[in-house]
């Protein structure tokens, strides 16, 4: 849709959120209507994102600016941070109705078109998030429909960017190479920029979100070392909707060990909130007590969260 006569809406991404929470190369557009992107390991340019996911996370704060919303959606391979900006008051009401039914404890299913935002730290970390321009909560059939378009989509990037391994990194020796001419422009900045890694990772979330797509529990073709099972929509929805109960004994005080999570972890910017839960399930603890006490050390002033989604201690 073009919104002036120079500006034209960029088309919008499916990532997982490996892909996008991994990436840290920002490129800012030059002129006035210059779009700015985030370039992924794999190449792609995003400006806009089209993610699906659960509910995970949801709040409210009210600043001197106004109202604004953040959010956790998590899909199978990890969470997007998106939010509601004041200079959104249309979708303001939208954001009220979710926000009220996370809060009477249902979870459910959102697909979100939010544009790339990124955050620099004064040492250069780049964090990504999405500004939400549009939402809606879904079926699950939309949802496996999804994961089956971003596991298409994914999929491309990784055969491009492997074609892109064995030929000069310039625009017709890549085209030559059958490297898109959508992703080509993307690839030599992603791999002028990211030093070389193993997609192995992509491809295990690709095999995560069509395992789940497809009902499937159990990750089929995966690599030898033992992979945790992946578990159905239904499971994976109910798992942040209730309190199950956890397959081993929780090992320590959850509230302490919440602490040490984010001590030992913490390198100066912050401890991303699925990481502070992930160990915390790890130790035993379900998923809703990892979320309630994140919620009680930061009422009880032991930790902070200088920015949506990331976890530092209280300075003593």
């Amino acid at each position: 849709m073009i919104q002036t006569g120079r500006y034209v809406r960029q088309n919008a991404t499916r990532l997982l959120a490996i892909e996008y929470r991994q990436a840290s190369l920002p490129e800012e557009g030059s002129g006035e209507y210059d779009p700015s992107f985030v370039i992924t390991k794999l190449g792609a340019k995003v400006n806009r994102a089209i993610v699906c996911g659960v509910i995970d996370r949801m709040e409210r704060r009210d600043g001197d600016a106004g109202t604004s919303y953040s959010g956790v959606l998590r899909d199978p391979t990890g969470t997007h941070l998106f939010n509601i900006a004041p200079f959104q008051p249309e979708l303001h009401v939208d954001a009220e109705e979710m926000l009220s039914k996370f809060e009477a404890g249902e979870r459910f299913l959102v697909m979100l078109v939010g544009k790339a935002r990124w955050y620099e730290t004064e040492d250069g970390g780049i964090f990504t998030s999405l500004r939400a321009e549009e939402f809606a909560t879904v079926e699950k059939s939309r949802y496996l429909d999804w994961l089956v378009d971003v596991s298409n989509s994914t999929l491309r990037r990784l055969n491009a960017y492997n074609l892109s391994l064995e030929t000069e990194l310039q625009p017709a020796p890549l085209k030559t190479a059958g490297v898109p001419e959508d992703l080509i422009d993307g690839i030599i900045l992603s791999r002028g920029h990211y030093s070389e890694f193993d997609p192995e990772e992509y491809v295990l979330g690709v095999r995560q979100a069509m395992a789940l797509a497809t009902g499937r529990t159990e990750i089929e073709d995966s690599p030898s070392e033992p992979v945790a099972p992946v578990p159905t929509l239904d499971e994976d929805v109910s798992s942040a909707q209730e309190n199950p109960p956890t397959p081993a004994e929780p090992t320590g005080d959850i509230m302490a060990l919440l602490v040490e999570t984010i001590r030992s972890q913490d390198t100066g910017e912050g401890v991303e909130y699925g990481s502070v839960v992930d160990a915390l399930v790890h130790a035993g603890h379900s998923r809703e007590a990892a979320e309630d006490a994140i919620q009680d050390t930061r009422d009880q002033g032991e930790v902070m969260e200088p920015r949506f989604g990331f976890f530092q201690l209280v300075p003593e």
